[in-house]
């Protein structure tokens, strides 16, 4: 009988919990309506201080007080395990913005006879001189087993040179090679075609990136600027250590 009563005290208080945390989350979400009015979240989930609540939007992350009164933007850090714990989630976030994107509106450069051991994701600008050096370096990267996948980032912004270069990549019959050319001589012939780059400029702005080259890894860190491609073979082997 003892056991059936702590039982059923068991069951009552975790069902208070849960009421309490519902009650947590409606706050929650007012909250984030009063400073993001027609923001949606991803995830609401408790963190590990009393009261505080994880908000993901996206690859946005706030945190907002159980009351709804209060919020914080910032990292949240484990000073005892040396971890980012904000940062690690706002991977996960980008790595959801970029795989909506089709493969088929990127321009990937696979290796053809290794086996792919690792998969970047490049913001490229075709008038970018760094990204100009990087491409140079796609056979060593494919070499190491480095699959790129390239999309758009033209920084002068739309219907400037470089934003009709990127239009004109993609409505070449080879965008591989349209891409390289153009990467090698600067010029391209001008075509127009139905094509993804506004769609991968609208990324570009959700993911707020500022700079050319822009390397996302799988994990969904980011890397701005350019990495030799040896020491970038090296940083993803002992990123999968």
């Amino acid at each position: 009988m003892r056991k059936l009563i702590i039982g059923l005290m068991c069951v009552l208080v975790s069902m208070q919990v849960a009421l309490a945390d519902d009650a947590d989350i409606v706050q929650v979400k007012k909250a984030l309506e009063s400073v993001a009015p027609g923001a949606k979240a991803d995830s609401i989930t408790a963190t590990s201080l009393p009261g505080l609540y994880e908000v993901t939007v996206g690859a946005d992350i706030v945190y907002i007080s159980k009351d709804g009164r209060y919020m914080l933007q910032g990292d949240l850090v484990d000073v005892q395990a040396q971890k980012n714990l904000t940062e690690a989630k706002r991977g996960v976030g980008r790595l959801k913005l970029v795989n909506a994107v089709s493969e088929n509106a990127m321009i990937v450069f696979a290796p053809k006879k290794q086996q792919v051991k690792h998969t970047i994701t490049v913001f490229t600008d075709i008038d970018c001189s760094y990204c100009r050096k990087m491409h140079g370096e796609m056979a060593e990267l494919n070499r190491q087993g480095i699959k790129v996948r390239y999309l758009m980032f033209p920084r002068a912004g739309r219907n400037s040179p470089s934003y009709d270069k990127a239009v004109s990549v993609f409505c070449s019959k080879d965008r591989n090679a349209a891409l390289t050319r153009a990467k090698a001589t600067g010029n391209i012939e001008k075509k127009t075609c139905v094509n993804p780059v506004d769609q991968h400029m609208k990324l570009v702005e959700r993911l707020g990136l500022t700079g050319t080259p822009t390397l996302m890894l799988e994990d969904g860190r980011l890397l701005p600027g350019y990495i030799p491609a040896q020491s970038l073979g090296k940083l993803l082997d002992e990123g999968q250590s």
